[in-house]
């Protein structure tokens, strides 16, 4: 199940009638674990399993009280002063080519669980939210669980949103109460609530669109000057938060400020800027300034 985004705690208690479920939005990869007896499974998003990879994570779920279990959740790792890692880093505990001994020493990860697809047998994706929450309670340890607050107090849900930005993480989940689980939809039941970054950057170059944005330049290289050089550096690319009409005009002022092309991508003068929106900088090998910019807009 995913989530559609509120401005604030207001518009999220407003969007889902006076009362809520507040759960510190993580940021770590997305896991369902699904436990038979002592055979634990633990798949990403996308169904791909990766159990080998976490065993302290199936090492945990086998101590579960309930025999038959679906879980959603998220895996996290934290530093030594149990602060999360940045999300690039928690990936590295799903990497193709793993020695899971010695990351499991240098990097250990934990799985909170949010959510009980599946419980005793039966499927209760069906059920409420309050329901749902009342089977992962019985099953999962409350160390185990992401912090929740049930509360229809703007003010409450606000020291709540501090609360978890205060200790490392991205925001809040607001969810209806009364709402099944609807995997794979982004309705009106969820909404994530978080800080975002922003910065001002120039347009450096930008792509040919496919399918609906045929004929018009779309994916933006973003950069900003390094004085260090005397040149602009790439930070990274974005194509989301576009208009049609935008990019009807993007594509005639970048047309008009062209001074190469290629194939893809035409190269422009660093004459534009955009305030981007971002939730973190992250390492990266492939731009030059040695960062790129995490879920541009």
């Amino acid at each position: 199940m995913l989530a559609q985004t509120a401005a604030d705690v207001g518009e999220a208690l407003n969007e889902l009638g006076g009362e809520a479920a507040f759960e510190w939005k993580m940021d770590g990869a997305r896991i369902q674990v699904h436990k038979v007896l002592d055979e634990v499974r633990i798949y990403t998003r996308s169904l791909n399993e990766v159990t080998a990879a976490l065993p302290e994570i199936v090492e945990a779920a086998r101590t579960f009280a309930v025999d038959t279990l679906i879980l959603d959740g998220e895996a996290i790792a934290f530093d030594a002063a149990h602060r999360p890692h940045p999300f690039q880093i928690t990936m590295r505990r799903f990497g193709r080519k793993l020695n899971v001994d010695a990351l499991r020493s240098e990097l250990p990860i934990q799985a909170f669980f949010f959510d009980c697809l599946h419980s005793g047998g039966r499927s209760i994706a069906e059920l409420s939210t309050r329901e749902r929450r009342e089977a992962l309670c019985e099953a999962v340890p409350e160390p185990l669980r992401i912090p929740r607050l049930v509360t229809s107090s703007e003010e409450a849900a606000g020291d709540f949103y501090e609360s978890a930005l205060a200790a490392g993480h991205e925001g809040l989940m607001a969810k209806s109460l009364d709402a099944p689980y609807e995997a794979g939809n982004r309705g009106a039941s969820w909404f994530k609530i978080k800080r975002a970054h922003t910065l001002d950057l120039v347009v450096l170059a930008a792509e040919w669109g496919h399918g609906r944005r045929t004929g018009k330049l779309s994916n933006l290289h973003l950069g900003a000057f390094d004085p260090a050089i005397g040149e602009y550096v790439m930070l990274g690319k974005t194509f989301k938060g576009l208009t049609d009409a935008l990019l009807e005009w993007q594509t005639r002022e970048l047309l008009a400020r062209q001074i190469r092309r290629d194939e893809l991508t035409v190269y422009v003068r660093p004459e534009l800027v955009a305030e981007i929106a971002f939730s973190d900088l992250q390492t990266s090998s492939r731009y030059p300034a040695g960062l790129a910019l995490r879920l541009a807009r």
